[in-house]
């Protein structure tokens, strides 16, 4: 696979991005509060991927996106060939490339790699089963695009996940990178010219908490509640799929992590979400993205 394009941002090297979530007290205020802070500057920089460096990191964001069927899946092979196509997708770090990623965003060729590679074979099916039970990505035929697409229909399946506490302001660049190093895929004649693409995601629905046990007597559960964003892009990208559906996980009343125990002593039911969208459309998507989510004045560096 060629070489991408560099990524620098107007010929600059590291550039400082402010998080707008962290403000610097004011001169009037107590010094002795707890809550005064200072600003505090904090360099994002998007990366390729190195095989050397991000086995690990993107493994252990796999397992956050797949949740409590991350054990049904083959995460390592997974993980291996996404920072095997150093030249698609980004990594977001902190401080230094040797770092684990933050945050990081792929494409993956479901109708190129599921006949020859058993763990995206076993990837398609397991998201094929759980689109059959959603009537709309049943009826959109995201099943079949997976596991029997028509001939020169061609499924980019989008992976993208990070950390909880990451601003979603930098996900726009990530995003918009994906689109350029596609189309220059494309160009040097490598396999990633798609006609639909499937974005992997998480939402989760709000229910009963278990912290507060009067409240529960006298509240009913609110399993239909609406769906909630964890990734607040993902509510622009289902305006533009043709289809997108939540799924319950598999596993979820099997497997009890203490990241999971957390969020439902909070109220929240996770679920994965699938939002199909055209690849007429998929552009259009990416755009929407960073004027929907926006930068906060953040500037982001990116590196090859």
């Amino acid at each position: 696979m060629g070489k991408k394009r560099s990524r620098e941002v107007d010929g600059q090297g590291d550039i400082p991005m402010e998080d707008p979530a962290i403000h610097k007290k004011s001169d009037d205020e107590d010094d002795s509060s707890d809550e005064d802070m200072d600003i505090i500057n904090v360099d994002f920089e998007l990366f390729n991927y190195d095989p050397q460096i991000d086995f690990h990191g993107v493994k252990t964001l796999l397992r956050q996106l797949f949740d409590a069927d991350a054990q049904l899946l083959d995460l390592s092979a997974l993980s291996d060939l996404i920072v095997e196509q150093n030249t698609i997708g980004s990594t977001c770090k902190v401080d230094d490339k040797a770092n684990d990623a933050y945050a990081f965003l792929t494409v993956l060729n479901v109708t190129e790699h599921a006949p020859k590679k058993p763990a995206v074979a076993k990837l398609a099916e397991y998201l094929a089963e759980r689109a059959r039970g959603d009537e709309g990505l049943a009826a959109a035929g995201v099943p079949e695009l997976l596991t029997q697409p028509k001939e020169k229909q061609v499924v980019g399946l989008v992976l993208a996940e990070r950390l909880l506490n990451m601003p979603a302001e930098v996900i726009p660049p990530m995003w918009s990178c994906l689109i350029d190093e596609i189309e220059a895929a494309v160009e040097d004649g490598e396999p990633y010219q798609f006609t639909h693409y499937l974005v992997v995601s998480r939402a989760y629905h709000e229910v009963e908490s278990t912290l507060d046990q009067a409240e529960r007597k006298q509240k009913k559960a609110r399993e239909e509640a609406e769906l909630q964003y964890f990734h607040p892009e993902d509510e622009e990208v289902r305006r533009h799929a043709v289809s997108s559906g939540a799924y319950s996980f598999a596993r979820e009343g099997e497997v009890v992590a203490d990241s999971r125990r957390a969020f439902q002593e909070l109220g929240v039911k996770p679920c994965g979400l699938m939002m199909l969208i055209e690849a007429g459309k998929f552009q259009r998507a990416v755009k929407a993205i960073a004027e929907y989510v926006g930068t906060g004045g953040m500037t982001i560096s990116t590196s090859t």
